[in-house]
């Protein structure tokens, strides 16, 4: 579940998680113009077949993997397709590499739901924060450093999307894998009540602290694009989140009390097939705004 409002400025939305409007090195965060194939030394996105409003593309699965090695790590298998999950393992044979691991950004299933038979095939076990979605012994957690065949991805806990988002600083390429935390179009769905808002914002925070002082210039995402200006589409986020917010406030301000409401007014501009995904997080806003004693509501 990802994008709502494209790309066109905070106060600007367009259609699904689309925008003509702009060439792609004018839009926040500088998008590449293609999606899929090697994005870094060290990272190769294998585009899953499940293209939507929602997903954009498609699912952007992500073999990583250090120059010279013969292992490769698996972010993210996307959904149960056999001949996407195949074509994975082929394609990091291609290049010589067996995938020995595999990990999750996050539970949904446009991420998650081929893991276990990818699995399967791969005979790899799977580690992600959710021990629901672990096959194997190991989980992932905050400061957690996955090594394998001497790569370095660094854990880092981004929650708010939904609760158990990770994403992968990658320091040698100065890079992070961000899942749906960040896309490569357009803006992400809290995904409400497991997506927090606050949560959300402090991990934009944690994100943009690394764009700032830990050397990290490029976003992987989950889905659309490439980003080669990873600082301007945090920054790109902040301010977004902030105009939606004060949007939503003023709307509860006006007398709308429902999300639904709030949704059509807000979102007035927005493909009305993407309000349901929108009403997830206008539900989050409105509990951030009552949280903090900005609205008061029955």
């Amino acid at each position: 579940m990802t994008a709502v409002t494209p790309p066109g400025g905070p106060g600007r939305p367009g259609q699904g998680g689309r925008s003509a409007q702009a060439a792609p090195s004018a839009q926040p965060g500088r998008p590449q113009a293609a999606v899929g194939g090697w994005a870094t030394a060290r990272a190769l996105c294998v585009l899953a077949p499940n293209p939507s409003p929602m997903t954009l593309d498609g699912t952007n699965t992500w073999i990583v993997s250090e120059p010279g090695s013969d292992l490769a790590v698996v972010v993210d298998p996307g959904p149960l397709d056999e001949a996407h999950l195949v074509n994975v393992v082929a394609t990091a044979e291609g290049f010589g590499k067996r995938i020995a691991l595999t990990l999750l950004t996050h539970g949904h299933p446009d991420h998650a739901e081929g893991a276990a038979r990818f699995a399967e095939l791969t005979r790899t076990p799977v580690r992600a924060l959710d021990p629901a979605l672990r096959l194997g012994d190991e989980g992932l957690t905050a400061g957690d450093t996955v090594t394998t065949g001497g790569l370095e991805l660094r854990v880092l806990p981004t929650p708010g999307h939904t609760a158990d988002s990770l994403s992968f600083h990658l320091p040698a390429d100065g890079a992070v894998l961000t899942g749906d935390t960040v896309l490569g179009r357009g803006t992400t769905v809290v995904a409400h009540p497991d997506g927090r808002l606050g949560d959300y914002l402090d991990s934009l925070r944690r994100l943009q602290a690394l764009t700032v002082d830990g050397g990290v210039d490029t976003v992987l995402p989950g889905h659309g694009p490439v980003l080669d200006d990873a600082r301007g589409a945090v920054e790109f986020y902040l301010a977004h989140r902030a105009h939606r917010l004060a949007q939503v406030e003023t709307a509860v301000e006006a007398g709308l009390r429902s999300a639904a409401d709030v949704v059509a007014h807000v979102y007035a501009d927005v493909d009305r097939s993407l309000w349901p995904a929108a009403e997830l997080s206008v539900r989050a806003q409105m509990d951030y705004l009552r949280e903090h004693g900005l609205i008061e509501l029955p």
